[in-house]
């Protein structure tokens, strides 16, 4: 670990492995499908990232709830919190897979970054060889290549970290974008680096109205990312519906503007049950996003308590189960007899 560290810091050029034999993402526990995920974010009220994560017992709530619907979840990070979920998955023998993020961030304009980036990195090589039984795959890197992030870095950033993390690994390897990103021709770059795609999609923050959110969605699926990228497997990575909003945040790229749909529980059910129908049909692996709300997002304590960051979870900060989601669990099962 110290010699890949050393060859991060250097910036030493890393290959390409030649040959590349794709490994196959495998969305299966014990023989069952498990492609019906979900994004977790573990932090409650008072809690944020590199600020103050749960303790193991608000984890091990939160994965007991998990496991009443889902098999295989998604973290962004490689940090301690992300380790004691492991830890806690394997310690009580949870029938849970994960795919692992690595959180990295612009370097170039920001070169303090690059020591967290190498430890993210790092983290997720050990991690992903002491736990290579439930990690599924490896996600390095979340938006940081389509034109609107916040934290959009350089390509050749991403493809070296990528590398290095592939190399080191034997789990399959991965990178997340929105579909704005993968349907350029520059992604071909990236997905030559991958084992399989990752993309996001969110008719919502895309101006859809509900009744046309999934076929929308669909037809940006099927013939935009799947045709460009014929020879890969493609994931949805993140799609959701959030449950409240702040209108009044108006102007480019703001939710105000931006946000057509309702924006309501309501609303919400009836997005879970067609999306939910979109996946059966398509048996397509998909990670809904999210599942419990998350107050530390959109700016904390200071922004307002109506920003959208705060609630796309299908559950409450306090993990009260929202009524879109128990409407959407009873409508679904009343229509799905072996359910």
């Amino acid at each position: 670990m110290e010699k890949i560290q050393q060859n991060l810091e250097k910036e030493l050029t890393v290959e390409r492995q030649d040959p590349f034999i794709i490994r196959d993402f495998d969305p299966y526990l014990n023989g069952k499908w498990i492609g019906k995920a979900i994004s977790y974010g573990c932090y409650r009220e008072g809690q944020a990232p590199r600020v103050k994560g749960p303790s193991e017992s608000e984890i091990l709530q939160d994965l007991e709830i998990i496991l009443n619907y889902w098999n295989m979840i998604r973290v962004y990070g490689s940090d301690k919190d992300s380790e004691r979920i492991l830890k806690l998955i394997r310690k009580n023998n949870l029938p849970i897979k994960v795919m692992l993020g690595v959180w990295i961030e612009d370097e170039t304009k920001f070169p303090q970054r690059k020591n967290e980036n190498i430890e993210e990195v790092l983290n997720a090589i050990r991690l992903s060889n002491k736990y290579s039984d439930i990690i599924s795959a490896i996600n390095v890197g979340n938006e940081t290549q389509v034109y609107w992030s916040a934290h959009k870095m350089e390509i050749d950033n991403l493809i070296h970290y990528l590398r290095t993390v592939r190399n080191n690994t034997s789990v399959p390897v991965t990178t997340a974008d929105d579909y704005n990103f993968w349907n350029k021709p520059i992604s071909k770059s990236v997905s030559l680096e991958v084992d399989f795609i990752v993309v996001h999609i969110y008719p919502l923050w895309n101006g859809q109205e509900l009744g046309n959110s999934i076929e929308w969605m669909d037809n940006i699926f099927f013939n935009d990312i799947k045709k460009f990228h014929s020879e890969k497997m493609i994931v949805l990575g993140e799609i959701g519906w959030a449950t409240n909003y702040d209108s009044s945040r108006t102007g480019d790229g703001q939710q105000g503007s931006l946000i057509k749909g309702e924006v309501s529980i309501a609303a919400q059910e009836k997005f879970l049950l067609k999306l939910s129908e979109w996946i059966d049909r398509n048996k397509v692996t998909t990670f809904l996003f999210e599942a419990f709300d998350e107050p530390w997002k959109g700016g904390g304590e200071e922004s307002d308590p109506n920003e959208i960051e705060k609630h796309w979870g299908v559950f409450y900060e306090n993990r009260v189960p929202k009524e879109s989601f128990k409407n959407y669990l009873q409508t679904y099962k009343n229509n799905n007899e072996n359910y």
